[in-house]
């Protein structure tokens, strides 16, 4: 019997360097970005090599140059030149073993005894006065009217058979036996540095999957959860992945938000729906036991009113829902409003209504601009449940005003009505969910002055409930006062 496969490792597609359905892989990334610096840190020591093995194979060179033509000097000093050389010098000069390939004796009464007479002498100095050599760089035409360059050594000293006469020896090679010993200098040393920066990328290679094998525990722990979206911490992340897994705890946090939103709109809507459903199927069972007419007309007409019932709560519930949703900010960013242009602009759409309710509304306002950072459509939901409040409970031939005024806090929206108002003692409840006024027999879902509440902090307003001047409610929302740089004109 087999042995069980075991399953791969949670990071096992880090330790590979292809994926077979092609995705970036991490380590193939770390590994061609070292491997590539090493290819050219090869390339570099390579030429560093060449020119150091240059200019060691030039010294050498140089020096044996100038010891043969020393050499030849001093020997061809003892001799007896008459205008000549003897034929064992010239032997040694045309078929010397070192492989020089141009040579120039002259003599300063006979000139030029032997060589080629292209290859001039090195300029007369002092050094080259006293016998020593003198090397320098060249270049001649050949026969052939070839181009060569030379490396030559020149040595001028007295002829011993003739003391009225100078002797100048010079010998020049071209420089290929020179580039010739760096390449082999270069060739040997080549194996040696590959075989070193292989052996530190395969450390590397070692390196790098150690390294993210620090991963691992993190990975089994995440691999772990089903629906856990706590933070994962700190304890046991590496330092380089850490804005990662702070990124990955604010999505967590935002998740979490939004799932508790949902589980409160659930609730809220089991909690305001149950009511209007249970007097639903109370009135179809009345309904249906007496199919009279006056029975089944008076149980539609509750029927009528619950579902307005209903659909409110619904609606009120998806309000306060947007207000309190964070995707909204993202949605619908602040910009910058004149709320002297948008409340009477608001307000002009809710004439109607008021006058259907038997309530007089007006607005008192400056003339001049009244700047804010808003949203029109939030400050419309949130004027709108302001005004239903109070054509809600002021009640018929009450006085309903919408204020503006700027304050030195910001610009202050005042909705104030003369209607019964509310004991001092509750006002400070208002604004909470479902909360209703004990003693109120309008219905009401509780949620109109919550939703003003949100929209308020989403535009960092403070809201405040106070008694009206006519002992009616007053509310003032406080915005802040705008940017003064995004203010033109």
């Amino acid at each position: 019997m087999s042995e069980p496969a075991h399953p791969p490792s949670p990071m096992a597609w880090l330790y590979r360097i292809t994926e077979p359905d092609g995705r970036p892989s991490l380590r193939r990334h770390l590994l061609s970005s070292l491997l590539v610096p090493l290819m050219v840190l090869l390339v570099i020591e390579s030429l560093v090599t060449y020119g150091g093995a240059l200019i060691y194979s030039n010294h050498v060179h140089d020096r044996d140059l100038a010891d043969d033509a020393t050499t030849l000097a001093q020997m061809l000093s003892q001799e007896d030149l008459g205008g000549q050389i003897s034929p064992q010098a010239r032997f040694l000069l045309e078929y010397a073993p070192e492989g020089h390939n141009y040579f120039n004796v002259s003599s300063q009464r006979h000139g030029l005894l032997a060589g080629t007479a292209e290859l001039q002498p090195a300029p007369l100095s002092g050094a080259s006065q006293d016998g020593e050599p003198e090397l320098y760089s060249t270049s001649i035409f050949t026969h052939t009217q070839k181009h060569r360059d030379l490396r030559a050594a020149t040595v001028r000293i007295p002829n011993l058979r003739d003391p009225s006469d100078q002797l100048t020896v010079t010998m020049a090679e071209t420089f290929h036996d020179r580039h010739q010993r760096a390449r082999e200098i270069l060739l040997l040393t080549i194996p040696a540095q590959a075989i070193l920066i292989a052996s530190v990328f395969m450390l590397v290679l070692y390196g790098v999957r150690v390294g993210l094998r620090q991963l691992d525990p993190l990975t089994t722990r995440l691999a772990a959860r089903e629906h856990d979206l706590a933070p994962i911490g700190d304890a046991d992340v590496p330092v380089e992945i850490l804005p990662l897994t702070r990124t990955i705890d604010a999505l967590f946090a935002r998740q979490r938000s939004m799932l508790s939103l949902q589980e409160r709109f659930i609730a809220d809507a089991a909690h305001q729906l149950k009511t209007p459903l249970a007097g639903l199927r109370v009135h179809v069972e009345r309904a249906q036991a007496d199919p009279s007419k006056e029975t089944v007309n008076d149980a539609l007409q509750h029927i009528l009113r619950l579902t307005q019932r209903a659909s409110r709560a619904s609606s009120q519930l998806l309000a306060l829902t947007r207000a309190q949703s964070p995707e909204l900010n993202e949605a619908s960013p602040l910009v910058l409003l004149d709320l002297a242009q948008v409340v009477p602009e608001l307000l002009g759409v809710r004439v109607h209504d008021a006058i259907t309710a038997g309530v007089d509304l007006g607005y008192e306002g400056p003339a001049g601009p009244v700047w804010i950072d808003g949203d029109r459509i939030s400050l419309q939901e949130m004027l709108d449940n302001l005004i239903d409040n109070s054509l809600r409970y002021a009640g018929r031939d009450s006085i309903l005003t919408v204020g503006l005024s700027t304050v030195p806090a910001g610009a202050c929206l005042s909705v104030e009505d003369n209607g019964p108002g509310v004991p001092p003692a509750f006002l400070e409840r208002l604004g909470e969910r479902f909360f209703r006024v004990p003693g109120i027999t309008e219905e009401g879902t509780g949620l109109g002055l919550a939703i003003v509440q949100r929209i308020a902090e989403r535009h960092h307003a403070q809201v405040h409930y106070l008694s009206g001047s006519a002992g009616g409610l007053r509310v003032e929302v406080v915005f802040p006062p705008a940017r003064t740089s995004r203010i033109v004109g």
